[in-house]
């Protein structure tokens, strides 16, 4: 279960990456805009600020985010949807997935469906963590490969759930689209206190930690988040009563059947 005010706790961090993808994409007067995973709804509402005549659709696939979405005083119809189901609708001009793709198998696969589905001149937009071999993932993996729990724990980890930017250009090149990828590495400063839980612990908490969570009963699970709590802060250290958390993420921007027309 996703808890919503947990995901927000560094909601200034997470979502810089929304807007500078979207500062990549250049549509002027989309008819439908989709956020796929749109979560609590929050960075979705920027979009119909971006496009006030326009139709924003958000959907996710938790119901404690969709009526977290639903509750908010904007212009937007949220829904419930898996993205592995979603088609787009023929007016579809723009699709936004921002950290979501990560927890999709097979997901570049996915993304060349989509891009065969829009109409041409469309814009598909995602964004992908790609920190999962950062200090943080391995120690992640590190304790979860302890005894008490890696028979519940390491399946669940996946250590390459992404792939790079040139696969991602080549997957959509492929497929007829004009592509504009890239990586950008953020270094996060992130407050720390003396009498609170380690920073990158309570960061991982909104979103790596989920399957973990659910995985473990309330006994396992404060186990595991002490032991992890401590192997986080011998891999980040505080300077200065805060911890400099590097983080990398995957850009893609794709404007359908572009490149098919540029050589025809």
């Amino acid at each position: 279960m996703w808890d919503p005010a947990t995901y927000l706790r560094y909601g200034d961090e997470r979502s810089r990456p929304f807007h500078d993808l979207l500062a990549r994409v250049a549509a002027d007067r989309p008819r439908t805009v989709v956020d796929l995973g749109c979560g609590p709804g929050t960075l979705t509402a920027t979009l119909a600020a971006r496009w006030p005549g326009s139709r924003i659709v958000g959907l996710d696939s938790a119901p404690e985010m969709i009526a977290r979405a639903a509750a908010l005083d904007a212009p937007v119809t949220f829904g419930l949807a898996d993205v592995r189901d979603w088609h787009p609708e023929p007016d579809t001009d723009v699709v936004v997935s921002n950290a979501v793709l990560q927890w999709v198998p097979g997901h570049r696969e996915l993304l060349t469906r989509w891009a065969g589905e829009l109409p041409t001149g469309a814009w598909l937009a995602m964004q992908v963590p790609g920190n999962f071999d950062a200090p943080s993932h391995r120690a992640l993996r590190e304790v979860a490969g302890r005894p008490p729990w890696q028979a519940e724990l390491a399946p669940l980890l996946r250590a390459t759930p992404v792939a790079d930017p040139v696969d991602y250009a080549e997957s959509l090149a492929t497929a007829g689209c004009a592509v504009d990828a890239w990586e950008t590495t953020y270094v996060h400063l992130l407050p720390a206190r003396p009498d609170a839980d380690h920073p990158v612990l309570t960061w991982l908490e909104g979103t790596a930690l989920r399957p973990v969570r659910a995985a473990l009963d309330a006994a396992g699970w404060s186990a595991f988040r002490a032991a992890l709590g401590v192997r986080l802060a011998e891999v980040y250290l505080v300077r200065q009563r805060q911890v400099y958390f590097p983080f990398r993420r995957i850009f893609v921007v794709a404007r359908i059947g572009a490149r098919a027309q540029e050589s025809s």
